[in-house]
């Protein structure tokens, strides 16, 4: 919806910019037919009036060849309308508009690469016509699908972190959505309660079901026909029930639809967990109390996770989403897993993440000088763990927490200039960082190197997703299967 349309204007033009027709060969000459054929011409007599023979005309109205503006001149006098008449892209009725698609995507590299014959559209029945325009259009979409490679994925990350760089990871767009829902639920301050949760459902008109088999591969089914919400379980007992309800819902306040791509998909999970953050620690109450954290000098992740009573994650990302508009504080933040790997990450203070040649951070190792992995070798798991480290673009400060399970840590930081608002300032732990030097921490020192380089082969423990592409379908790595199966077992009797 917000950060969606801002991605696509990023890599491909905006949908509207997309869904705007064009004239070319074949509208103009589709354009051509039409006139001439509501003035009672022939192909000959319209050729006899502006001095063409009537294949010229054909060709034209083929659209194998785009008439001279002259000739365009000549043609829409003989018509007896303009020559923007003629330039328009929009088609006259929907039996147009249909042949135009069946021609253009006839014209593709993808059909051409098939090998299929060429179909005549213009002697096609209307359904035939419309069959043949469906099948094309769910095979450009199951292509697309596929082409969710690693690749594209990483690419679509690199170009989503770009745009909530530029944003300040800030969008008042989502920020007005949730204030919104919170007026019509009569949220007055402080954590908001499972009740309150609750009765967002209850405005979107949705019934809220917790199950114990839900499908393994979801956190959340909505059955849309129905109006029923399901929920695991597991949420109640063992994490915050409110974050996947919230999650869930935000989909449908922001009017999610069926993602086409990876891209589509990526970026409304992004928006869907910006609004549900945005509802546990609302910009109206967490500005202020930031606000005061900073003027005190007390700024700290675990105080504003504690008021809102949110996971240590939740309150770090939200800290991102509200540090740089409403406190002028840049910010970086990392979750990076027990092996190095960078899982998720953002910056706008100038932190040097590692990259790969697409400039994707997702998956490459961090610095094992980084806040975020020195973390994990530190026994005390329940104080908050800070630490300055050096780099090649200047010295950062940052405030670390192992995550519950122990597989993934979680880093806020600002500039060395900025750390006089936080608490934990006064840490004298250090530490130095030459990355992206390979010398830095991923390269063996030269005596070891030396000795074992031609004497070892190590088994490696290698995900088997790392080999793959993506998981197809519309929502990648979701068992649709299992997804249908478990709303039939649970729909009202009689649907």
């Amino acid at each position: 919806m917000v950060i969606s349309a801002r991605v696509r204007r990023a890599t491909e033009g905006s949908d509207e910019a997309r869904s705007q027709p064009t004239a070319d060969a074949l509208s103009i000459g589709r354009r051509i037919r039409h006139f001439r054929t509501e003035a009672g011409l022939t192909l000959g007599e319209l050729g006899d009036r502006i001095g063409r023979a009537a294949s010229q005309i054909s060709v034209l109205e083929n659209g194998k060849r785009e008439p001279a503006l002259g000739q365009l001149r000549d043609l829409a006098t003989a018509l007896g309308v303009t020559t923007d008449d003629l330039l328009d892209p929009t088609p006259v009725d929907a039996r147009q508009a249909l042949e135009l698609e069946v021609e253009r995507n006839q014209l593709s590299p993808l059909y051409t690469s098939l090998h299929l014959p060429a179909v005549k559209v213009k002697s096609l029945p209307q359904d035939a016509l419309e069959a043949i325009a469906g099948l094309q259009r769910q095979l450009s979409t199951m292509v697309r699908r596929r082409a969710a490679t690693p690749e594209e994925a990483r690419r679509v990350n690199r170009v989503l972190r770009e745009q909530m760089r530029v944003q300040g990871n800030h969008f008042p767009e989502l920020e007005q959505v949730a204030q919104d829902v919170l007026d019509r639920i009569g949220y007055s301050g402080g954590p908001l309660s499972q009740r309150q949760t609750a009765r967002i459902a209850d405005h979107l008109g949705y019934s809220l079901h917790y199950v114990s088999d839900l499908p393994s591969s979801t956190r959340a089914v909505s059955d849309t026909r129905n109006q029923r919400l399901y929920l695991s379980h597991d949420d109640v007992t063992g994490h915050d029930p409110r974050s996947h309800l919230l999650t869930a819902l935000a989909s449908h306040l922001l009017g999610h639809s069926a993602p086409a791509d990876y891209e589509e998909f990526l970026t409304q999970r992004v928006e869907a967990n910006y609004l549900a953050a945005a509802l546990l620690l609302p910009q109206s109450e967490a500005v202020p109390l930031l606000q005061k954290a900073k003027k005190n000098r007390e700024i700290s992740i675990e105080g504003l996770r504690d008021v809102f009573g949110v996971s240590y994650e939740t309150a770090a990302h939200r800290f991102t989403n509200l540090a740089t508009a409403h406190l002028g504080l840049p910010v970086h933040f990392m979750k990076v897993h027990s092996s190095g790997t960078v899982h998720k990450a953002y910056s706008n203070d100038g932190l040097p993440f590692p990259t790969d040649p697409l400039g994707a951070i997702e998956g490459q190792y961090a610095c094992k000088r980084f806040t975020s992995r020195t973390v994990h070798r530190v026994a005390d798991r329940f104080s908050p763990y800070y630490q300055y480290t050096d780099t090649p673009a200047g010295t950062f400060w940052c405030t670390a927490r192992v995550l519950p399970g122990g597989d993934f840590s979680v880093s806020v930081g600002v500039p060395f200039a900025h750390v006089g608002w936080f608490e934990g300032r006064e840490t004298t732990k250090r530490s130095a960082s030459n990355c992206p030097d390979p010398a830095c921490c991923r390269q063996a020192p030269d005596d070891l190197a030396q000795k074992w380089e031609d004497a070892s082969w190590p088994s490696a423990r290698t995900h088997a997703s790392l080999l793959a592409a993506l998981p197809p379908g519309v929502f990648p790595g979701v068992d649709t299967t299992e997804v249908y199966s478990f709303l039939e077992r649970h729909a009202p009797e009689g649907d």
